[in-house]
């Protein structure tokens, strides 16, 4: 099912995407593609699997937990550019703080 040119403003907005027609036209057809192979996938028939399944049947591959010293708010903080009250300083995101 192909997306109409509308629908591809709509996710670019949704996006923040400043798109020429070119690409509008190539995304169409991209997307079109994706969504045709999802809905070929939704075509399966999945009972009987359990949502979590996956293909590793072993244990887990992931290091166990371990406490280890760390650094000090000193060590840390020494060469951060800008400090203060022992906390990294960064430029606000948003605007100026008030």
């Amino acid at each position: 099912m192909p997306l109409k040119l509308e629908e591809v403003d709509h996710i670019a907005k949704l996006a923040r995407l400043d798109l020429s027609a070119e690409e509008k036209a190539r995304y169409r057809v991209q997307l079109s593609d994706i969504l045709d192979h999802i809905a070929k996938l939704n075509e399966l028939d999945t009972t009987g699997i359990s949502p979590t399944a996956n293909a590793f049947q072993g244990t887990s591959a992931t290091r166990a937990d371990k406490v280890h010293k760390s650094l000090s708010t000193a060590d840390l903080l020494k060469n951060a550019p800008d400090a203060d009250k022992n906390q990294f300083k960064v430029p606000a995101v948003f605007g100026e703080k008030k």
